[in-house]
């Protein structure tokens, strides 16, 4: 295996600063990487992050996850903001491949400089995301984006890692797809900060919205001082809805900043970063053990009953620090 290229980390940063989509690409290929060049390249980043607001975009397969995207995206370029785009893809358990078709979804702002749209794999990473998700939005706040919206890869009840990762979550649903009873389960209700019902010209639209509401008024967040998800009707295709989308965002966004909420999410979300970071490089000493006789050994012991898998575990942690 040929020697990974070195990388000029301050002039990449520096370009992907200047808005060259070229440089930020790069920066999130070594990401995904996981180049060695990693922790040079968040050092550099680091002092100028904490600028964009993120949102994120999570529902079943069908519901409009990128043409509501794609609308979002037109909506805050007219407010003149630069806006990032992670749209994350299932990726096969067979080939590890994945297609990366959202973005081609989002042809509307390919050409738009102060767009920037990237596919993502997931990579096998339950909850919706790619385990690089957290630093490639790193990467884009970096580079000037003001807002970052990443759509999650649409499996059903299980995305609620997002809500971790995301200032402002927003939840897609459509009628007849059984969604008003799915978004009760499995904490669908509880991440949701904005609730959209899209494709509200099918029948049963209003239903959903009506069982969405009743849903939200049995929880605890009609208590004083805590935010009450909206549940909006949209048309994405057709830009029905939009402006409410973004109203309800805008208030969002208004009260997790007035409330402090926004700066203990953020805090949560970097200590939740630090920890993947830690166990991922304990997960990397434990396969070097794995090779190890002791290993082998212990496994030996615990097959044959002389020794408990709990002290067994004990003793190969131990010998993390020989």
């Amino acid at each position: 295996m040929s020697p990974r290229r070195t990388v000029d980390v301050p002039a990449l940063v520096e370009s992907a600063r200047a808005g060259s989509p070229r440089a930020v690409a790069r920066l999130i290929s070594l990401v995904e990487d996981r180049h060695a060049a990693l922790r040079e390249v968040m050092a550099a980043l680091a002092p100028h992050t904490g600028n964009a607001w993120v949102i994120g975009l999570t529902g079943s397969p069908g519901v409009g996850k990128s043409t509501s995207t794609t609308a979002l995206v037109g909506a805050f370029r007219e407010r003149g903001l630069r806006v990032g785009v992670l749209a994350v893809d299932p990726s096969s358990p067979f080939s590890g491949g994945a297609l990366l078709g959202d973005r081609v979804r989002m042809q509307d702002h390919a050409l738009d400089p102060e767009v920037y749209i990237r596919s993502m794999a997931s990579r096998g990473h339950l909850g919706g995301l790619s385990w690089a998700t957290p630093q490639a939005i790193r990467v884009l706040d970096a580079a000037g984006c003001d807002v970052v919206l990443v759509e999650t890869v649409g499996v059903g009840q299980s995305e609620v890692e997002i809500a971790g990762l995301a200032d402002t979550s927003l939840v897609l649903l459509a009628p007849g797809m059984g969604d008003g009873i799915q978004a009760a389960k499995a904490g669908i209700l509880e991440i949701g900060d904005v609730f959209v019902v899209n494709k509200a010209d099918r029948d049963g639209a209003d239903a959903t919205v009506r069982d969405l509401r009743h849903m939200i008024s049995l929880g605890d967040r009609t208590e004083p001082g805590l935010w009450r998800p909206p549940v909006v009707k949209t048309v994405a295709a057709q830009g029905i809805g939009v402006d409410e989308v973004m109203e309800a965002l805008d208030k969002h966004r208004a009260f997790i900043e007035e409330s402090g909420e926004l700066g203990r999410r953020r805090e949560r979300r970097a200590a939740d970063e630090v920890q993947a970071i830690a166990l991922a490089q304990l997960r990397s000493r434990f396969a070097q053990l794995g090779g190890r006789a002791d290993l082998a050994s212990l496994a030996q012991d615990v097959v044959a009953g002389r020794i408990d898998p709990y002290a067994a575990a004990d003793r190969l942690v131990a010998h993390l620090d020989d």
